[in-house]
Order: C-alpha cells, then structure tokens, then sequence
C-alpha cells in the first residue's frame, strides 16, 4: 500500500512512531494510502530542522525571497492537472473545484511575490533635534499551520506563502485525510528554490499527524506563531492552548453563512448563485451558503419553486467526471454526521423538500455520496439551523421583513460570510454596514475577499485579532522594530539621566 511520507528539510522522512491514518479513495470508499503520524519527539525534530534553516532564510534578501515565491507560482501552475486530479482522489471534489482550490491558493502566492513592497517599513526625519525614528518588519522565527481537509491546496497556500516570504520558516500539518497535494507543494518550493538559486532546504517543512501532533506544536517553545482552520470548538482550543504557551495565534472556525433575498431580487440568478453555492464541492466548505432567507411569502414560494426544479438537474459523480457537479464527501463519518443531521431537521419539524439520504451513485456504491437535501421552514431555534452541518445541505428560514433577515445572520453565533440578494443599492449598503458578521457579499453568493485583501470572520468563526493573507498577513507572521538614532555633534558630556523628550 502506498505510504505517505512527512517532508523535512527538503526531502522525504518516513515516520518513525509507528502509527498511521488511512487515507482513503471518497469516490470507491476504500482505503488507497497510509500516512505516517508524528509523535511530539518527531515534531521536536522538525522544529529543531526549522529553527536552523530561518536564520539564513530571513537573511535572503526579499527581492530573492520573491523570486522563490515567483518560481513556485510557475512550477505549479505547469503541474496544475496532476495537482487537481491528485486532490480530488483524496477529497472527492470534483476537478473542476481542484483547479479552484489551487488556483485560490496561488493568489495568495501572487501576492506574496511583491513582499519587497510589502515590508517596507516607515521613516521619520527630524523627529527631534538630529533625531531620526523609523521602524521595520522583522519575521518572528519558526510558524506553523494546521489546515483541514476541505482546501488541502488552498488554505496551506494561505499560510505558508506569506509566513515563508517575509522571512521565517514554516511547519505545516495538514489534514491526514488527504495529505499528498501539501506533500506534493513542498517539493515544488524545493524546485521553487533550486530554479532561483536559493537554498529552501528547511524552510517549508510537512508533518503528518494526530492531535498528538497538534497538541505538540501547540506548546512547543520554537514555535512563535500558529495558524489554524478548522472546526470553532477546535478553533478556540487551539487559540487557547496557543496563546497561553506565548504564541502568536490566528484559529479559524466553523460557519453558518445565510443568503438574503429581498423581492426585488433578481430570483433565477440568485437561485443559479446559491444552487453552486449550497452544494458545491457537497457542501464541504467554511464560505459554502446553507440557509436562504427569502422575505416575504411571495418571494419564499417563488425561490423554493425555482429550487427544487433546479435540485432535480444537478448531477452527482465521482471527482474524476467532467460532467459532475458535486462528488462524494471526505469520509463515511462524514457522510454519518451530515445524515443524522437532516434526521434532527426532520425531528424537530422542519419540512423536509428533497431528501438526499440514500444517495447511490452506480458502479460506486461504497462511495461517499450524499444527494442534495432542501429544508422549508427552518427555525432560528432549531439546532439544525445553529449547528453547522457542513454537507450539500439547504435550509430555507423565511423573514417577514428586513429587519428580520438582518438579524438573522447578525444574532447567529457564527459570523464568517454572508450574501444579500438585491437590485436596491441603499438596502445593500444599509445591510452591508449593520450586519454583525465578517465578509458580506451582495448579489456574491460566496464573498471570500481577493489575496490582497484578508479573510476573516467574527464571533465563533475566528479567534485572535488577525486575518488571514493580504496585508493582515504580513502582520501577522511579522512583528516590528521601532529604532530611535541621533548622531550626536561635538561635546555630549552634558546628557541628562531623564527620559528623552521631543522638545
């Protein structure tokens, strides 16, 4: 059986504590691979090879840094096709929304490629008599990230691209469900390296593994600063548990995005938006739009009519067809959860539209599939609604009024992303400005900002004050040196032991 290997300091590592995860094919739902799962001494070991290759990492100039970040931008675009089709065997996306995983995480790449511009810091003239002040971004070291399993290409990207531009070094953990494609990166930054003349062995490391492993870079002392996407009760323990062994800590969790629908909407192509954003990728996404909030009945009934017709043309396939919409989830406890979670919807008496349950795909029938599933008459209070289900799962909570829908998302203990629905100019800045959550589409069913700005939500769907990639970012994995020189004229016997002031 094929064994996925850790990669550090720029070569594969075989494990070495003995355990293993399985790894598994969503389309067949069978096993395909093994990975190897770090113990706390491996992740010491990986760190011990991180900590040594940063010194002279940040020492490259970042003009060269960029050229690195410029050449592993072309390396995997060249590899785009195997990337995607690599992913998908191990997800269950189809290969369509592979390319989109890489190619969203290649932005961040983009944008990392102009971190010359990026770090220049500020410079003040004159700040007193021959006093000049100025300040510089400096790396923090060693960081790491912990990344889930629904953008294996994507939201490593997120991280390592920037924390490896400005100037540290980077441990990454992804999700051992489909751990080959960050595998697969790091050895084209080690190409990245080699093409632009730079020594990259060391500075972007993979280790497989458990809790085992997070709980370890969690607490490790070498580790300055963690990154985190995941579940929101995950997302607060790695916050937690980060901040109080005196990391830096940036931990994304869970969502529960809605969609408003104003009557003046334009509802085909709004039901076309949220149709790909409800299902999409089955569902699997912390941006994907599971509740609609159609206001008014009129509004209600013509969207749920447009809905169903158009539930009953998308078509389900393993990653590999073209023609596929959506694929399998990741895994048979996956496709449990998401299961019992549309029995709870029907328990606590919301209206069951289309049922997806029992889903088979022909020729494929241990795969992971689950159909698309459409809910009427969502309660705020229903925990169904509260939870987030995270498969191609569609609630309908209908508002009377706009206030109504407002508060809906705003009172919503996730606030990740939202979309309203409108061809009103004044409602959607009004809404876009009261609404208590993080990114706001209007008439964008999945609002997830260009690189150059930053991704983040509020309440449990982020904890630390820091988003993810654009400018955030560069914060994030730097810190700043703020540097007071004069260079005194003649005599300076006359210096007074009392604290400088600006006179």
């Amino acid at each position: 059986m094929r064994e996925i290997s850790h990669f550090i300091a720029g070569r594969a590592a075989a494990g070495t504590s003995g355990r293993y995860g399985e790894v598994f094919d969503p389309n067949l739902g069978e096993v395909q691979a093994r990975v190897a799962l770090a113990s706390a001494v491996e992740l010491d070991a990986v760190v011990q090879v991180a900590l040594a290759a940063q010194p002279a990492w940040a020492a490259v100039n970042p003009q060269r840094r960029a050229r690195v970040m410029f050449a592993f931008k072309r390396l995997v675009e060249a590899r785009m096709d195997e990337l995607a089709a690599l992913l998908s065997s191990e997800h269950g996306k189809v290969i369509a929304d592979s390319r989109g995983d890489i190619q969203r995480g290649l932005e961040v790449i983009e944008f990392a490629c102009g971190i010359p511009h990026a770090l220049k810091g500020e410079y003040t003239e004159g700040a007193g008599p021959g006093i000049d002040v100025y300040s510089m971004r400096q790396p923090l070291g060693v960081a790491a990230g912990i990344t889930p399993f629904n953008f294996p290409a994507m939201i490593p990207m997120w991280m390592f691209g920037v924390a490896v531009a400005v100037g540290n070094t980077f441990i990454l953990k992804p999700s051992e469900k489909d751990p080959s494609v960050p595998v697969r990166l790091a050895e084209l930054f080690m190409e990245a390296g080699a093409e632009a003349g730079v020594d990259t062995a060391g500075v972007l490391n993979v280790v497989h593994g458990d809790k085992v492993c997070v709980d370890a870079i969690l607490t490790h002392p070498g580790i300055a600063a963690v990154s985190f996407v995941g579940s929101s009760d995950i997302a607060q323990y790695v916050y937690a548990t980060g901040a109080a062994h005196g990391k830096r800590v940036q931990a994304m969790g869970g969502a529960k995005n809605h969609g408003i629908l104003l009557p003046d909407a334009d509802l085909e192509a709004a039901a076309n938006d949220i149709l790909g954003a409800a299902f999409g990728s089955a569902g699997e996404r912390c941006m994907a739009l599971p509740v609609a909030v159609p206001v008014g009945t009129g509004t209600a009934e013509a969207f749920r009519e447009l809905m169903v017709a158009k539930i009953e043309t998308l078509k389900i396939g393993v990653s590999s067809d073209l023609a596929a919409q959506y694929g399998p989830v990741v895994s048979a406890a996956h496709r449990q959860r998401v299961t019992d979670y549309i029995q709870m919807g029907v328990d606590e008496g919301a209206e069951l539209v289309v049922d997806g349950r029992g889903f088979s795909l022909q020729g494929h029938e241990q795969g992971f599939f689950i159909g698309p599933t459409l809910f009427d008459h969502v309660k705020p209070t229903m925990r169904s609604y509260q939870d987030e289900i995270f498969g191609p799962v569609l609630q309908m909570v209908r508002a009377d009024t706009f206030e109504e829908a407002l508060a809906l998302p705003s009172q919503h203990a996730y606030g990740n992303g939202v979309a309203i629905f409108t061809r009103n100019g004044r409602a959607a800045r009004e809404f876009a400005s009261r609404v208590n959550v993080g990114m706001v589409g209007i008439n964008v069913p999945i609002p997830v900002p260009v690189a150059y700005h930053s991704f983040g939500g509020w309440k449990r769907s982020a904890f630390g004050d820091a988003n993810q990639h654009g400018m955030e970012g560069v914060r994030f994995y730097t810190k700043v040196k703020t540097v007071t020189a004069r260079w005194p004229e003649g005599e300076t016997s006359d210096q007074a032991f009392v604290i400088p002031t600006m006179k």
